[in-house]
């Protein structure tokens, strides 16, 4: 195959932080191995990217902090600090990220003029509600995505809703009326969205279009398998894991109520990994049922401790109800551990077809009901959870490694430039 020059846009692109940061640069560095790759980022990622060394591609970097630093300090004014209120961040981040990508087209048009590229692709942000000013610009193909959102908050987590301050989620759809919105998805060649949820959204792109294809990937050195898991042997304690931000659309209270209120957990173990604005509410329902010697909180890991916590565990229960891409369920997956999901968003489709253990969404109580009752039955029925740890690894493996991506990417590159179908590329289910 023909290796294909493509300019990337990527605004958020850094190896030291964590989210959407990192998986766009872990993205780029791996499409760099596999095309001729042009990186255009924020000034903000400069010397951190310089510092890691290994992109493995030319970077251009764009300064707009005079616009990009004051909004930020009145988004975290008025989301109350980082951890909440992520509809509200959004909107303040649609100006400067404007200015970042006109900004971007003035350093770069002349190069695109003179031919030094195949396609522009832009990679982050991944929100369909950011537009893209440069689509349908310099005459060549535009890739636009991975894309995800539009997730919709279930009617039942209206409290968890309000503590995660996210009243500015009523106004996600004016998105669609705001400058350069209908150009962007119009003047795509091709958008790769992740889930039915982000794809549903995408009503002014041309079905044939867009590609399927989640955002999350992983590191295979990092998050992988020692060995296949035998089923529980009934000696010593089962572990189940929980790791991620303690904020309530994640909905630990669910996981930590249904494993502190179960008798037959007596004898078994919960970790918990992460730090926010639950842990004390958390810490109220462990003592409420007595249980702080078997559900442990550790705190903030490294990636490395993480992984190793993946591969100790169990189960990963993981009863997030408004999760967009679930980039710790693929890593889960990949650590063979059994995955414990609610069956809404990302995690849902991730663990589909026997890859885990996939339960309905309802209210708080259903769902503390519901993994109480799965929990349960990991430990009197181990075989059968073995069996689907096992499916999730091999598939998180065949498709979400970095490599595996990019390869994927690449294809779909080709597919753009000779004009072929994207049917045949709908694989991940």
């Amino acid at each position: 195959m023909t290796r294909r020059r493509i300019l990337i846009l990527a605004e958020q692109c850094n190896p030291n932080w964590p989210s959407l940061p990192i998986v766009g640069y872990k993205y780029a560095r791996a499409l760099a191995r596999v095309a001729d790759v042009t990186v255009v980022t924020h000034v903000r990622n400069h010397e951190n990217i310089e510092a890691a060394g290994d992109l493995g591609a030319p970077v251009h970097y764009i300064d707009t902090e005079w616009l990009a630093a004051p909004m930020h300090k009145i988004a975290t004014w008025l989301r109350g600090g980082d951890e909440v209120a992520w509809s509200t961040n959004m909107i303040m981040s649609y100006p400067p990220y404007v200015a970042f990508e006109n900004q971007a087209w003035s350093a770069m048009k002349g190069k695109v003029a003179a031919g030094e590229f195949d396609i522009i692709h832009r990679v982050t942000p991944m929100s369909p509600t950011m537009p893209s000013p440069i689509a349908g610009k310099g005459g060549i193909p535009f890739v636009l995505g991975p894309l995800n959102g539009n997730l919709d908050w279930p009617a039942a987590f209206s409290g968890e809703q309000k503590r995660e301050k996210e009243r500015a989620r009523s106004l996600r759809d004016l998105y669609k009326f705001m400058p350069y919105a209908r150009r962007t998805q119009r003047k795509a060649d091709c958008v790769l969205a992740s889930f039915a949820h982000t794809i549903k959204d995408l009503d002014r792109v041309s079905p044939h279009k867009i590609i399927s294809v989640p955002e999350v990937g992983f590191d295979p050195d990092l998050f992988h398998a020692n060995r296949a898991k035998a089923p529980f042997s009934g000696s010593g304690p089962f572990e189940f894991l929980f790791a991620g931000r303690l904020v309530p659309y994640k909905v630990p209270e669910a996981a930590v109520r249904a494993f502190a209120s179960s008798d037959m957990m007596r004898q078994h173990k919960m970790t918990i990994i992460g730090d926010g604005p639950e842990l004390p509410r958390l810490q109220s329902i462990v003592a409420e049922h007595d249980a702080q010697d078997r559900v442990i909180f550790e705190g903030r890991k490294t990636q490395t401790e993480v992984a190793e916590a993946m591969r100790r565990a169990d189960a990963f229960v993981f009863p997030s109800i408004r999760e967009l891409g679930a980039g710790v369920v693929v890593e889960a997956m990949a650590c063979g551990t059994l995955l414990m999901v609610t069956d809404y968003g990302a995690p849902g489709a991730l663990v589909g077809n026997q890859r885990g253990v996939s339960l309905n969404l309802s209210d708080m109580h259903g769902l503390v009901a519901s993994n109480k009752k799965a929990m349960e039955a990991c430990i009197s029925d181990p075989h059968a959870h073995a069996a689907l740890a096992a499916a999730g690894c091999e598939y998180a493996h065949q498709n979400f490694t970095w490599d595996a991506k990019a390869k994927f990417t690449a294809e779909v590159y080709e597919a753009v430039l000779t004009g072929a179908s994207f049917e045949s590329f709908n694989q991940y289910a």
